[in-house]
């Protein structure tokens, strides 16, 4: 091994030092070393295939100083620069942040917007089937032209892909519907407000049925969760059963489709946004036929032109809005999800949820009591001290 010390223009051979048992080392200065006794070393044990070089030894301080701070430097034989640790890319950290903020904004602002015109549309033409249909259909679309054009990159997915699918387009078809039937009975803000109450039903499903147990925390945040949608039920000043029913069978079916995405999906190498895009198109397949036979082609004809007798041709910028901003929307959260943590994703959802409820309320000036805004306060704290007791 060679090995070499130096300080000023003093230079010994630490060759010296493992070859001859009695040297010392001694450097000219104030610098004392000890002396350092060696027992005798064969040269044929010493190999090594990139010896390292102790590059300097620098002394700190005042001369006068008895101690001295020293300073070594180490590199490979064949490198003339001292090893140094990779450092921490700041601006790639900052970045990431900045991305997820943009994600989070656009999540909420789409869904919000959604929200209006789904509302709207759903008020002058109340053909809730129809509605999710082309909500689905329009993502499809979308999605189908940006692969063929190549803007987005197409999904490597095979038949296990689909048949694990399956069942989770299922969950996610039943679920967009009832949600879909909840706001086309009542207000926006009410059918938010009971959705808020999901974390209770996945709780409850992977308990009874699924045999996972909780911490006791997760268990008592759901006192809150239930009270407050119970209470903002019971004040509700325009409750109906069809909306609070469709509300809670949504929450149901979001919680199966979570559960079968996550015992089907694993190892699925899809993104986030090719994963959404396949379940719409697989909810589209299921959903169409089940859609023609509720309502109809009749009934839509119908009702389509008494809508366009009220309201005009903006019952057709309305139904494309819709229908845009509820793909756009989703493809967005299922994105956000390959770039942050559950954790963050659950807060950000309740945060998307407050912003639905306050916008609602605000646009189509829904009456509200104090009673039934405490019950909405509480079920949405209720949802935020899930999120945190469930990690």
């Amino acid at each position: 091994m060679i090995c070499s010390v130096k300080q000023s223009l003093a230079i010994t051979n630490g060759c010296d030092v493992f070859l001859r048992p009695k040297a010392r080392l001694s450097v000219q200065g104030s610098l004392h070393l000890p002396s350092l006794p060696l027992k005798s070393f064969r040269r044929s044990v010493l190999s090594v295939q990139k010896p390292l070089h102790v590059s300097s030894i620098e002394t700190f301080g005042s001369l006068k100083a008895r101690t001295s701070l020293i300073k070594c430097q180490a590199y490979e034989a064949d490198q003339s620069e001292p090893i140094e640790l990779p450092k921490v890319d700041t601006r790639s950290e900052a970045a990431k942040k900045l991305k997820i903020g943009v994600y989070f904004a656009m999540w909420w602002a789409l869904n919000v917007v959604f929200n209006i015109y789904n509302k709207k549309v759903l008020n002058a033409y109340p053909f809730p089937w129809l509605t999710s249909t082309l909500s689905l259909a329009c993502g499809s679309l979308i999605m189908l032209v940006s692969w063929a054009t190549r803007i987005a990159e197409a999904p490597k997915t095979d038949m296990d892909f689909w048949k694990a699918l399956f069942p989770v387009a299922v969950a996610h078809t039943i679920g967009h519907v009832a949600a879909t039937v909840s706001m086309s009975k009542v207000a926006v803000s009410f059918t938010h407000i009971i959705k808020s109450g999901e974390p209770a039903f996945s709780v409850l499903v992977s308990r009874f049925l699924l045999g996972e147990s909780f911490p006791t925390s997760v268990y008592l945040s759901l006192i809150p969760i239930i009270g407050g949608c119970g209470l903002a039920a019971l004040t509700e000043l325009n409750f109906n059963m069809i909306g609070f029913m469709g509300a809670m069978i949504s929450n149901l079916a979001f919680v199966f489709r979570n559960i079968f995405s996550k015992k089907g999906m694993k190892g699925k190498s899809v993104s986030g946004m090719n994963y959404y895009a396949c379940l719409s198109i697989m909810s589209l397949i299921i959903l169409t036929p089940f859609a023609i036979a509720v309502e109809g082609p009749k009934m839509w004809a119908a009702g389509f032109e008494t809508a366009m007798a009220q309201i005009g041709p903006n019952l057709i910028w309305w139904m494309a809005a819709q229908s845009v901003f509820y793909h756009l929307y989703n493809q967005v959260s299922y994105m956000s999800l390959d770039e942050i943590s559950p954790l963050t994703f659950s807060i950000g959802n309740t945060m998307k949820r407050i912003s639905v409820i306050v916008s609602s309320i605000i646009i189509f000036h829904t009456p509200v009591q104090p009673v039934n805004a405490l019950g909405a306060a509480i079920a949405i704290f209720g949802t935020f001290l899930y999120s945190q007791a469930k990690q």
